[in-house]
């Protein structure tokens, strides 16, 4: 089929355009490069450098005429959504408007939108968390993907234009730029590798630092090629259950980059730490059961496997 991917220029979205090439799929990425990057392009996808809030989005619909709509074009930083909301609501909901207006006009089947279980749910009271825990969003970042999944209900209804949500979980992996919610993992590769010291963040009461769920970015591409038959109308938890504080995260990278990196500074066995950051939550971890019974999905990379998978493609990239 032909789908085309938002954002597939950047860290995620292009790791799911290789999956859905890779499945012999048609695929058209359309991206603005402002965080994506042209080497991140797979070869044998069809690119529009364009922007999601444009009025050139319905010119590429009308000559490629794709099937699925797979969303992954965001601005994608929390921290950044707390300093200028105003630029996070123009592109994560007049941009998703712009896309779906779009869809709706042309022969999509379906659209398959980008959420954050990272963020969407807020301080959960229910922890893992399950897709019945009502959204609770303490940042612009999150109430703008809460508002986005309000409006594909609402196309679906108005319109019939089918829809999926996949709740991310903290996504990491090869192609990983410091920034957004699971930023982190590559913000401690990159310190390593620099000999730069690294910090974690933590609130007064957990000197760990907050609870991430990270989930391989091998993974996520799974669950998008599952999305494309299945989950109709539904949103789902894409995550490992698992919760991760920062600080064992640090030790997880820590120990993978004494293996692989020559002369790393035993300094930094032990990292600074900072007062968290406006925006960031205390703990989240999602529950992905739903995924497993009707996607029929599970993550297969455990946290260690993926941090060396990920630290081998920073060294030699």
């Amino acid at each position: 089929m032909k789908i085309l991917v938002t954002g597939g220029a950047g860290f995620i979205g292009s790791n799911v355009v290789d999956a859905y090439v890779g499945a012999g799929h048609d695929v058209v990425v359309v991206d603005n490069l402002f965080s994506g990057k042209r080497e991140n392009l797979n070869p044998k996808a069809k690119f529009y450098e364009a922007d999601i809030r444009s009025k050139e989005l319905a010119d590429i619909f009308k000559a490629e005429r794709p099937e699925v709509v797979n969303h992954h074009a965001a601005q994608i930083s929390v921290p950044a959504s707390v300093t200028d909301p105003v630029f996070d609501a123009e592109v994560n909901v007049i941009g998703l408007l712009n896309l779906m207006e779009v869809a709706r006009r042309s022969e999509v089947r379906k659209v398959i939108f980008i959420s954050s279980g990272g963020a969407i749910y807020g301080e959960a009271e229910e922890y893992p968390t399950t897709e019945a825990y009502p959204p609770q969003p303490l940042s612009p970042y999150a109430i703008a993907k809460a508002v986005s999944e309000n409006y594909l209900s609402f196309y679906s209804r108005q319109y019939g234009l089918d829809y999926t949500v996949l709740r991310y979980a903290n996504v990491y992996g090869p192609r990983q730029i410091p920034h957004g919610e699971a930023g982190v993992v590559a913000i401690f590769m990159d310190n390593f590798l620099n000999g730069t010291p690294s910090t974690v963040y933590h609130f007064e009461d957990e000197p760990r630092g907050m609870t991430r769920d990270y989930c391989f970015v091998g993974d996520i591409a799974r669950a998008n090629l599952l999305a494309l038959e299945k989950g109709s109308g539904t949103a789902f938890n894409i995550g490992t259950t698992v919760a991760t504080h920062t600080l064992d995260l640090y030790n997880a990278v820590y120990a993978a980059a004494r293996e692989r990196i020559e002369g790393l500074n035993p300094e930094f066995e032990v990292p600074k730490t900072g007062v968290a950051r406006a925006g960031d939550l205390t703990k989240s971890a999602l529950n992905a059961q739903r995924a497993r019974d009707q996607l029929g999905w599970a993550p297969e990379v455990d946290l260690e496997t993926g941090i060396k998978k990920t630290l081998e493609w920073r060294i030699n990239k």
